[in-house]
């Protein structure tokens, strides 16, 4: 399956990709089709039924909220972050939705929206939708949420004339081998053969102008973290620090500090805490590749922004390019799912990620690169999805700093080898997958286990 940097990268709301993202595409998706399919105006009830994932965590990461809101006909890349509250307070109180914000219908959270305890075979964060005439059943569709805001329909799996898989690229490769291999014979850096991928999507220029303008997403979301003060949703009281963080470092650089490595540091940490605490509130914000690990590629590449007095935008460019080269590895070869293999499928992809884009605008070879996401990747095997209370904040706010920190350092690491080294970064993907598999399902963003029940409320 071809996959592009814009698959991987989605500007959306929080808090979680696969659960507030993806569902609220599959309800819209939804409602577009009964729209399209003229049965609309026919529909005077619909049932949304959450099983796995969806439903053990769905409440804490606003999946009922996204439902909600994608019956109405709004999509996570266009609603306005600020009309979501409104727009459910007004539906819990009159018990009416906007089925595609244009045909009233009755709906009834505690009926027709369930949270289900069962697992459908494919994924575990799974839905189904029903649209019914009466007692009369007009649409009914089962989508699974895989993680990164991607959504498959039930009756793709067996569909063979998928519309991805009829993009032919230049540079198809399912692995690093391959990768580096390709690399080599046409002597491109990993930005460059990535280029010429998406190229078979769109125009260059369209490509340079839509990684810019998820850049611009990322700078929004940074800046509003820096700016909002307060306590996050959710019930865990947890308070925002990146704005105070932001206050202190200003103070402390005046001086010479700027240029020392603490320095800089924290600088990641807060550009890190600044996304996710974003994230956590809903706000607006940019899948990279997920939103619980939304915060690792832009404090990454808000560091080599800030500290690089010749960064420009194509170094963006590059960045997001040579990214995305390695969550696609890690999409087609293990899960960038929290509930299908652990927290290791996102922070641990996204470190890897940014360590692969920091190394290609730093000017490393294609081996290098690699050898970078591998030290990247290799330190988060394991990592559990365990959020406290089923909200997208504990421990995963700091998670996403300590991660944008190991992958600095992982390029580091790289940058002083020539790339030679003794475990390959498909192996460690597969190592990846196979952990994911053989990991308990308390421990896949279920709130059943690890840290989700190791915490006392006082």
């Amino acid at each position: 399956m071809a996959i592009s940097v814009f698959d991987l990268f989605k500007i959306g709301i929080g808090p979680s990709s696969s659960h507030t993202v993806g569902p609220m595409r599959a309800a819209a998706t939804f409602a577009q089709a009964l729209r399209e399919g003229g049965l609309l105006a026919q529909v005077s009830r619909v049932e949304v039924r959450l099983y796995g994932s969806l439903s053990a965590t769905g409440v804490g990461h606003a999946t009922d909220r996204a439902c909600l809101l994608g019956l109405m006909g709004e999509w996570p890349d266009q609603v306005d972050p600020q009309r979501i509250e409104p727009l459910i307070s007004q539906l819990q109180e009159s018990r009416v939705l906007s089925l595609d914000g244009r045909h009233a219908i009755d709906f009834d959270c505690s009926r027709d929206l369930l949270l289900l305890d069962e697992n459908l075979p494919y994924h575990p964060n799974a839905m189904t939708l029903e649209a019914f005439a009466g007692s009369t059943s007009l649409l009914h569709q089962t989508y699974y949420s895989v993680g990164g805001g991607f959504i498959v329909e039930a009756a793709q799996l067996d569909a063979a004339d998928d519309s991805a898989e009829q993009v032919k690229l230049p540079y198809d490769f399912d692995s690093g081998a391959e990768l580096l291999a390709l690399c080599k014979q046409h002597d491109l850096r990993v930005s460059q053969l990535m280029m010429a991928n998406e190229c078979a999507w769109r125009p260059e220029a369209e490509v340079r102008s839509g990684l810019l303008k998820l850049w611009d997403a990322m700078r929004e979301c940074v800046d509003n973290g820096l700016r909002n003060e307060g306590i996050l949703p959710g019930g865990l009281k947890v308070k925002r620090r990146a704005a105070k963080l932001h206050r202190s470092l200003q103070v402390l650089s005046k001086p010479n500090v700027i240029g020392s490595t603490l320095s800089a540091m924290e600088w990641v940490n807060l550009f890190a805490l600044a996304v996710n605490e974003e994230n956590a509130a809903g706000g607006r914000m940019v899948t990279a590749p997920t939103n619980g690990a939304a915060g690792i590629i832009p404090a990454v590449l808000h560091y080599y922004m800030k500290f690089n007095p010749d960064a420009c935008d194509s170094d963006v460019v590059d960045f997001l390019l040579s990214a995305a080269a390695v969550g696609i590895l890690c999409k087609k070869n293990a899960s960038i799912s929290g509930a299908e293999v652990g927290c290791q499928g996102e922070v641990g992809s996204a470190c890897s990620m940014a360590a692969a884009g920091l190394a290609d605008v730093l000017g490393a070879t294609p081996m290098q690169l690699e050898n970078a996401a591998e030290i990247a990747l290799e330190h988060n095997l394991g990592l559990t999805c365990d959020p406290v209370g089923g909200l997208v904040q504990v421990p995963c706010i700091e998670r996403n700093a300590i991660a944008a920190v190991k992958a600095i350092n992982a390029v580091q690491m790289a940058l002083r080898g020539d790339g030679e080294h003794f475990i390959s970064l498909d192996r460690v993907i597969r190592t990846m997958r196979d952990t994911g598999a053989d990991m308990h399902a308390n421990y896949k963003e279920t709130s059943r286990g690890g840290l989700a029940v190791a915490f006392v409320e006082c």
